[in-house]
C-alpha cells in the first residue's frame, strides 16, 4: 500500500492541455484499436467465406475459434504491456502496441487459410491489449488532477467511434481492404509520436529503487488485490452487453419474434454509437458531480433498466425498435472509460500501468466465462436465452454496482505516489 513516506516527487514539468499530443495520440490510437478490435466480428462471414469456409456450422464454430485466439493474445498482451508501461515506460507501449496490431491488420488481409487467420488474431490481440491502458495512464498522469477525466473522456469518445467507422468501412471496401485501412490508419498515426513526451511521474520512479510493474504483488497484499477485483468487476458487464446481447442480436430478435430480421453488424453499429456518446456523458458527469463513484452506479443502473428493457419489453417491436434499444444500452454502458480511469487512479505509479492495462483486458477476457456458462444456462428447462441472460445480468451488474459502491473516490486524487 501507499504511504506518505513512499510517495516520490513528479518531474518538474508543466502538465499539459487537453488538446495537447498526448490526449490526440491517445485518442487516435484507441480509435483504431477499437476498429480493429471491432473489425473482425463485423465481416468475419465475409472474411470466412473469402478463404474458402462455406458450411453455415463451420461459420459459426471457426468464427468463435478465431474470436477466442484473439481473446487469448489480449490476456497475454494485457500482462506483457501491463508490466513493460511499469518497467520501460508508458510511451513504449502506447507505440509498439499500435505498431504490432497496425501489422498484423495488413497482414490479416492477406490470409488464405484458417490456420493462418488464427495466428495473426493472436497477434492482433497482443498489440490490442496495450493501447488503452497505456494512453489512459498516460493521459491521467500528464494532465492537471482536476481535468484529467475530460482527457480520459475525449480519449474514450474518439476511440469508440472506431467502431462506428469499422462497420462503415467494411460494408463499403469488402474484407481485405478493411485490414489494409486499419494498419494504415495505425502506421499513420505513429508520424505523431515525436510530439509525445514519457509521464513526468513514471520518470520520476526511474530514480529510485521501488519495484516497478510487479504484477504478482497485486495478489499478495489482500487489500490491494481486493481494490483490484473490485475494479475489474466493474467492467464486466460491458461484455456481457457487447459479447451476448449485442453480438447475438439475430437471435435474440428470433426469440423476441420482431416484425422483421435484425442483423448483427448493425446492431453493433447502433450500440457503439450509443457507447460513444454515453463516454463522453459519463465523463462529463463524474466530472460535474466531482465523483467518479457516483457516476458510476449512476450508469450502471441505468444500464440495468436498458437491459431489462430488451429482455422483457421487446415482444413483437419493429426492427427499428431493436435497435433503437441497442442504441440505449450503448448510451447507459458508456463508463468503460471511466471504468480504467478510476482502475489506474487506484494504484501507485509503479504498479499503474499495470492496473490500467491488465483489468480492462482481464474485463474482456470475462467472455471466456460469460459464454459457456450462457450457454449452459440457456439449455436449462423454463430458462432459454432470455432467462439464461436475465440470470448473468443480475449477477454481473449487481457485482458491478457494488464495487462501484464500496472503492475509494478518486476525483482530484493526487496520482503521484508509489505502493
Amino acid at each position: 500500500m501507499h504511504s506518505p513516506s513512499s510517495s516520490v516527487p513528479a518531474a518538474g514539468r508543466p502538465p499539459v492541455g487537453l488538446l495537447s499530443a498526448v490526449v490526440i495520440v491517445a485518442s487516435l490510437g484507441y480509435f483504431v484499436d477499437i476498429y480493429d478490435l471491432v473489425l473482425f466480428s463485423i465481416i468475419r462471414v465475409d472474411s470466412l467465406k473469402g478463404i474458402g469456409v462455406t458450411d453455415p456450422a463451420a461459420l459459426t464454430a471457426q468464427g468463435l475459434s478465431l474470436l477466442s485466439m484473439q481473446m487469448w493474445g489480449m490476456l497475454l498482451g494485457g500482462v506483457l504491456w501491463g508490466v513493460l508501461g511499469d518497467k520501460r515506460g508508458r510511451l513504449s507501449v502506447l507505440f509498439g502496441s499500435i505498431l504490432l496490431y497496425s501489422l498484423a491488420n495488413i497482414a490479416n488481409g492477406f490470409v488464405q487459410t484458417v490456420e493462418q487467420y488464427g495466428w495473426l488474431r493472436l497477434i492482433a490481440g497482443i498489440g490490442l491489449a496495450g493501447e488503452l491502458g497505456a494512453g489512459i495512464t498516460l493521459v491521467a498522469e500528464s494532465l492537471p488532477k482536476e481535468k484529467r477525466g475530460y482527457g480520459t473522456m475525449i480519449v474514450a469518445t474518439v476511440g469508440v467511434s472506431g467502431a462506428m467507422v469499422a462497420y462503415l468501412v467494411g460494408q463499403q471496401f469488402g474484407w481485405r481492404n478493411a485490414y489494409f485501412i486499419g494498419g494504415g490508419l495505425g502506421l499513420a498515426l505513429l508520424a505523431l509520436r515525436a510530439g509525445v513526451l514519457e509521464s513526468g511521474m513514471f520518470e520520476s520512479t526511474k530514480n529510485t529503487n521501488v519495484a516497478r510493474g510487479n504484477f504478482l504483488s497485486i495478489f499478495t497484499d489482500g487489500t490491494r488485490f481486493y481494490k483490484y477485483l473490485r475494479c475489474l468487476l466493474v467492467g464486466v458487464p460491458f461484455w456481457f452487453l457487447v459479447g451476448i446481447l449485442i453480438t447475438l442480436a439475430p437471435e435474440f430478435g428470433k426469440q423476441f419474434g420482431l416484425t422483421g430480421p435484425v442483423t448483427g453488424g448493425l446492431s453493433i453499429f447502433w450500440c457503439y454509437f450509443g457507447i460513444t456518446l454515453g463516454d463522453f456523458t459519463s465523463g462529463a458527469v463524474s466530472q460535474w458531480m466531482r465523483s467518479r463513484t457516483r457516476a458510476l452506479r449512476i450508469f450502471i443502473l441505468a444500464t440495468a433498466s436498458m437491459v431489462a428493457v430488451y429482455l422483457f419489453a421487446l415482444r413483437g417491436a419493429s426492427p427499428n425498435t431493436f435497435y433503437t434499444v441497442c442504441f440505449l444500452i450503448g448510451y447507459a454502458s458508456g463508463f468503460w472509460a471511466l471504468f480504467v480511469t478510476v482502475a489506474a487512479e487506484q494504484f501507485g505509479t509503479n504498479l499503474r500501468s499495470t492496473v490500467a492495462t491488465t483489468i480492462p483486458n482481464f474485463a474482456r477476457g470475462a467472455t471466456v466465462i460469460i459464454v459457456p456458462l450462457f450457454q449452459y444456462l440457456k439449455s436449462q428447462p423454463g430458462l432459454g436465452m432470455v432467462g439464461g441472460a436475465a440470470i448473468i445480468g443480475v449477477v454481473t451488474l449487481g457485482l458491478a454496482f457494488f464495487s462501484a459502491s464500496t472503492l475509494p473516490e478518486t476525483y482530484a486524487k493526487d496520482l503521484d505516489y508509489v505502493e
